[in-house]
């Protein structure tokens, strides 16, 4: 979360798919997945889920201002096999992103392990000792006029705030990111940084499936 005050949007739930198993729903910003501490913080994506469907299950989260595809489990077998794959990283990901900057080259990947930064909570940090793995991968799509980069970013690996710290470490924060951001790339909306896509095999039938929420910013 940010430093902002918690303010959800009042929105329409996106419902990309759903069948006996699964629903995959296209998260807004600002909207947290799951409830936080307090009764201010009980607004979420699965509480307005299980306003519809109270058999919802969570099976992974989105931070509260990333917007894009989720994937819930509607059975308690739907929810064990969607958590195995994406313990087990078989499930493929893709974000979009804006950066500060331009960042070169126009591929990489950056490898640092990370871990919860205890006296600042919840952000995260390198820590090369006691961090565990994480690998990101980038693709550069353009750079902007304005001195800012559009990228396509693969977690190869799911850390809490992966995207957003491995982003900060190349120097080339993600704009609008309260938590990691300073000076101007703090001046955006929103932040920047959307779940494009999705793949994973069906819970039930085992079939490779790929869910798409088109990104909400340039």
């Amino acid at each position: 979360m940010s430093d902002a005050a918690y303010n959800p949007p009042d929105t329409p739930l996106t419902v990309l798919h759903s069948d006996h198993a699964i629903i995959v729903v296209d998260k807004p910003a600002g909207l947290l997945s799951v409830p936080g501490k307090g009764e201010e913080l009980a607004d979420c994506l699965i509480a307005r889920i299980q306003k519809v469907h109270p058999e919802a299950l969570l099976v992974h989260r989105l931070d509260r201002d990333t917007s894009g595809v989720m994937v819930f489990a509607l059975t308690r077998h739907a929810q064990r096999e969607l958590s195995a794959q994406f313990e087990a990283r078989r499930t493929k990901k893709a974000y979009r992103a804006r950066l500060w900057g331009y960042l070169e080259p126009k591929e990489g990947r950056v490898d640092l392990p990370l871990i919860v930064d205890w006296p600042n909570r919840p952000r995260q940090h390198v820590d090369p000792v006691n961090g565990k793995p994480a690998q990101t991968d980038w693709k550069v799509l353009g750079h902007e006029g304005d001195g800012t980069t559009r990228v396509r970013l693969f977690p190869l690996t799911g850390r809490s705030h992966q995207l957003r710290v491995h982003m900060k470490e190349t120097g080339h924060p993600i704009l609008g990111d309260l938590l990691y951001a300073d000076g101007a790339a703090r001046d955006f909306p929103r932040l920047m940084l959307h779940a494009e896509s999705l793949r994973f095999n069906h819970p039930e039938t085992g079939r490779g499936m790929t869910f798409a929420a088109p990104c909400p910013f340039r």
